[in-house]
């Protein structure tokens, strides 16, 4: 199944060198550079709903907290944490 995980913006890297804007994005601690070119108005603090890597859009703090607090009661966030950047 392909989940979408929730995750809130910590940072963003400076975008002169990249083609997309990205983002440090942190999954309840597990911390990931993703791809915000669908999100243009995200900002540091923001939550965003990700899929392969990329924002697909900001969500409200609640519903990422209620979703990611589902989700790690489960082993869906096991292949986030041993995946790489």
């Amino acid at each position: 199944m392909c989940l979408a995980i929730p995750g809130q913006i910590t940072g963003i890297i400076d975008e002169s060198e990249n083609v997309f804007k990205i983002g440090v994005v942190s999954f309840g601690g597990i911390i990931k550079k993703i791809n915000l070119g669908l999100v243009p108005e995200a900002k540091i603090g923001d939550h965003v709903l990700v899929h392969v890597g990329v924002a697909m859009s900001v969500i409200d703090e609640e519903e990422a907290k209620k979703t990611l607090d589902f989700l790690q009661g489960t082993d869906d966030l096991d292949e986030l944490r041993h995946s790489s950047d």
